[in-house]
């Protein structure tokens, strides 16, 4: 059997290498064949649904036990209702269990074997497109604290250099309400200041006020920008009177990194209206 037939077998149908790879042997190779009988088979209720956009689910957090490493673990549906189904989160529990053990982040890698066996079951009992969208392993060799909202669709992992886990779930509790995009303001990558700079360039120039005044304008909404958007310098949401920096330093620690996963983040839906949907079709 070709890695060439079954590549195009997969690509064709949208089924696991294992299903493919039984689906050709069945069929003496004749790719025409396997596709008949997959048509035939339950199997290709899977691949009919891995069209359609997975955008919600849940995310899982989990920390070894001597702290050592952690990870984070984003598996989508398309529905809440199946989000929260006890054979969803099973499976969730099966993907985070692997990519914990083996302290690896690369998704590919569990779309063959007895995860993705799993995924094609799950998604053949439950009727909708299931995927595992993204990992994260923290792995340093600082103190490791997080947090997972209680409704599973955002957590938090962040490392500290001191300090101890309940300063770091803390912080990451800050992280999963405000969602800062960097750790401090020496972070921000470069592309994004100048980006911002532009923009308000061009609202203070409107202003009609002297340039000496505009450039002061301008550096003074960077710094705000800078401020609202780095973890040390944010207002800490337990104590408003004090930043995270600050918090953080009276505990003789600093934050070294942060990681935060929300559900369906990135991910663009089509929104179609159900009355324009019908008319469509009754018109098609």
């Amino acid at each position: 059997m070709s890695a060439a037939l079954v590549k195009e077998l997969r690509e064709r149908t949208g089924l696991g290498l294992l299903e493919c790879k039984k689906a050709l042997a069945e069929a003496g190779n004749d790719v025409e064949a396997a596709i008949e009988a997959l048509r035939k088979s339950s199997g290709m209720k899977a691949a009919k649904k891995a069209g359609r956009i997975a955008a919600d689910g849940v995310v899982s957090m989990r920390i070894a036990e001597d702290g050592g490493y952690g990870i984070l673990v984003e598996v989508n549906s398309e529905t809440d209702f199946v989000a929260r189904d006890e054979n969803f989160l099973a499976f969730v529990g099966q993907v985070t269990d692997s990519v914990f053990d083996s302290r690896s982040d690369d998704v590919e890698a569990l779309k063959s074997g007895a995860i993705e066996e799993a995924r094609e079951a799950l998604v053949q009992k439950i009727g909708e497109n299931i995927g595992i969208r993204r990992a994260v392993v923290v792995d340093g060799d600082g103190v490791l604290g997080g947090y997972v909202h209680g409704n599973k669709r955002i957590a938090v992992l962040v490392e500290l250099k001191g300090g101890d886990q309940d300063l770091a779930r803390d912080v990451a509790m800050h992280v999963a309400a405000v969602n800062p995009q960097v750790v401090s303001p020496e972070h921000m990558p470069q592309e994004l200041i100048d980006k911002e700079r532009d923009i308000f360039t061009a609202q203070a120039q409107e202003s009609g006020k002297p340039a000496e005044i505009i450039e002061k304008m301008i550096d003074g909404r960077i710094k705000k920008y800078l401020s609202e958007n780095s973890l040390t310098e944010q207002a800490f949401v337990k104590d408003p009177d004090t930043t995270v920096g600050k918090l953080v330093k009276a505990a003789g620690a600093e934050v070294v990194s942060f990681s935060r996963f929300e559900v369906g983040e990135g991910i663009e839906v089509e929104k179609v209206d159900f009355a324009d949907e019908v008319a469509a079709q009754l018109n098609g």
